[in-house]
Order: C-alpha cells, then sequence, then structure tokens
C-alpha cells in the first residue's frame, strides 16, 4: 500500500473517530474489527476521495440506524417453533417485526434464489444466486429487500468473520456465481427491483464480492450485457466474468467439487428450487438451517416485546444513482428491441453466449 493510500485511510480513521455514539455502534456490525479493510472498502468505492468516501461511509451509518439494519439478526417476540421459521430472512428488521405464515416466507424463498454452496480454496464464501428462475412474484418489493439485506448482514457478521477467524487473516469478499437458466424477456417486470436491490448494495456494501461468475446464459443476456458493458466502472467490469456453459471447469479452479453450486455441477444441469439435496436454494440446505438456528437462537436471548401488524415496516428504499437509472434503461431499451425487433420467443435458454 502506497504512501498516499495509507494517509487517505489514517485521515478517514481520524474523521470516523469523531462521530456519534449510535454510528460508532453500528460501525462497529460493519467492520467486525477489520476497521482498517473496511475503510479501504468505501475508499475504493469512491475511487480514494476522501471528502465522497467518508460522506459515504456516515450515510451508510445514518441509514443503518434509522432503519434499525442492526436488528436484523434477531427478533425479540417468544413464539412456538413453528412461526419462528417466519421470522427468518424477510420478516425482520428490528425487534417490533411482525410474525407471518411459513408459508409466506417459504413463498419469499421459492421465488428469490439464494444460498451459499460452500468456500473457495482461498477461502471466500461462495453464494449462488438464481437469476434467470427468480420470479419475485410471491411478496411485495419490500420483502424482498428486507430478505436481501438479512442475508448481507449475516454474510458480513457471521460468515466473513468465521472464515477469517479459521484462516487466520482477514477475509471480507465473497464469490458470486449467478446463474442465467430461464432468462426470459419477461425480466423486464423485474428490472426496478433488482435495480432497487444493486442500489442498496452499492451505497452501504461497496466492495463485498470479488467476483461474479455469470453462468448458463442465454442469448437474452449475451445481448444486454454487450450494451450494458461499456456503461460499467473498469472496476465492476473487471470482476465480472461470463464463463460458458456451466462454467463448471472454470470454477473447479477456484474452488472444490463439494462447494460448486448445484447448477454447475454437470453441463446443463441449471437451476433447480427444489429437489436436490445439494440445492443451496432450498430451506433444507446446511446454509438456510444454519441461518435459522442462529436467528432463533439470538431471538431467544433478546428482551421480549409485543410484536405488530404485519407489513407495517418498511426499509427506506433508495433512488439509484444516474449511472443505475442508465443501465436500468439500457436494458429496458435491449429488452424491447429484441421483443419487438427480432421475434425472438421467451424461450432462449438453450442458446450459448457467444463472447466471454
Amino acid at each position: 500500500m502506497g504512501i498516499v493510500s495509507q494517509e487517505a485511510i489514517n485521515q478517514f480513521r481520524a474523521l470516523m473517530d469523531q462521530v456519534d455514539e449510535p454510528l460508532q455502534n453500528t460501525f462497529q456490525n460493519i467492520h467486525q474489527g477489520y476497521h482498517t479493510e473496511t475503510l479501504v472498502r468505501f475508499l475504493k468505492a469512491r475511487e480514494w476521495n476522501l471528502p465522497k468516501s467518508h460522506k459515504m461511509l456516515v450515510d451508510c451509518l445514518h441509514w443503518r440506524v434509522q432503519n434499525e439494519i442492526d436488528k436484523i439478526l434477531s427478533h425479540n417476540e417468544r413464539t412456538h417453533d413453528a412461526f419462528v421459521i417466519a421470522c427468518l430472512v424477510i420478516t425482520f428488521l428490528s425487534v417490533q417485526k411482525p410474525i407471518v405464515p411459513a408459508n409466506f416466507y417459504r413463498g419469499v424463498r421459492d421465488s428469490q434464489l439464494i444460498g451459499m454452496s460452500g468456500y473457495s480454496r482461498e477461502g471466500l464464501p461462495v453464494f449462488a444466486i438464481g437469476v434467470g428462475l427468480s420470479t419475485f412474484d410471491k411478496a411485495s418489493v419490500h420483502y424482498y429487500v428486507q430478505s436481501h439485506i438479512q442475508i448481507n448482514e449475516y454474510r458480513d457478521r457471521v460468515i466473513l468473520p468465521s472464515a477469517s477467524k479459521k484462516h487466520g487473516r482477514p477475509i471480507t469478499t465473497c464469490v458470486k456465481v449467478l446463474d442465467m437458466t430461464g432468462l426470459k424477456l419477461s425480466a423486464l417486470s423485474q428490472i426496478k427491483l433488482l435495480t432497487i436491490i444493486s442500489t442498496i448494495d452499492d451505497l452501504n456494501y461497496p466492495e463485498k464480492t470479488n467476483t461474479y461468475y455469470i453462468v448458463n446464459a442465454p442469448y437474452i443476456f449475451s445481448a444486454c450485457w454487450k450494451v450494458v458493458k461499456p456503461l460499467l466502472q473498469e472496476r465492476t467490469r473487471k470482476k465480472i466474468q461470463v464463463l460458458q456453459g456451466s462454467g463448471r471447469d472454470e470454477l473447479l479452479k477456484i474452488m472444490d467439487f463439494e462447494s460448486l453450486p448445484h447448477f454447475c455441477r454437470r453441463e446443463g444441469s441449471g437451476s433447480s428450487r427444489h429437489s436436490d439435496a445439494n440445492n443451496c436454494f432450498s430451506l433444507d440446505h446446511p446454509f438456510h438451517q444454519q441461518l435459522y438456528n442462529y436467528i432463533k437462537q439470538q431471538s431467544m436471548i433478546s428482551e421480549p416485546v409485543e410484536p405488530i401488524k404485519q407489513g407495517s415496516f418498511h426499509v427506506d428504499l433508495p433512488e439509484p444513482a444516474a449511472e443505475g437509472k442508465d443501465i436500468a434503461k439500457t436494458i429496458e431499451s435491449e429488452l424491447h428491441r429484441i421483443e419487438n425487433g427480432n421475434g425472438l420467443s421467451e424461450s432462449l435458454n438453450g442458446l450459448k453466449v457467444t463472447d466471454t
């Protein structure tokens, strides 16, 4: 690290020492003891511009306090086990969050496909995301946003610190494998939600992903990627790798077979919401079971409070940045062009990406 970079970190640290106690408290949940690495993430996100990085981090801390993000991994209502599972992932962003039916929770999980399949050989958690088969049609936008934030927090407060301790060095990022199986023109209806989620990550969880691997990509993705790629910052472009087919051979260079997401284990396997015991999207997978057990444990050590009615709490949804809006508009335009100009059907999954 250069002298200029170290000086920026030192100045950043001094600025953060001046923030008030509520912001200091939530900052501890962000850095988890890795103070320097956290400051570097925010500096990278703003091209090492200290004033912009400082504003970004302070804004993030205010967002966390205002939305009670620190309480997302616990709820204080002691209740029967049949209801406890409903508190996983989607229902609580503070101790006052409502209890919802377990079948509602399952519906959200089945329509927002995400899980953790293992670790890379460098110790980075491997997260799998079923982009193409996620329908986001079982609940309102707010529940999907809450679900996404909760998994982010579990990753940052539980999984990454545990990996760091195991390997004896800071592990502060993850690998994401994005499965495009089933991606259709109907994805146009999901752009708004995905833009919101992406904006939340950009503003509050910067530089948490080491590499994005795109697999099982149909033509529709290839077409959109060609027009979107030039709009991305160079730092972001370098993180994205579009792999041929299921990406199995390339991914085996960085992880063991046991850590491969189920949709990468054989060519043409694709995503699955159920059936496979190795399916990390399933509620029965160890990742989701461990998440359940952790939240249940946290709930038992909290003070009980009165629940409020379902749906009465929402996370503040951010306004996408200009770059995000431009990318969303570009994708919409390209999807409309494919739909109206080329006369392609929605079933494009069998087509391959021509360049990676």
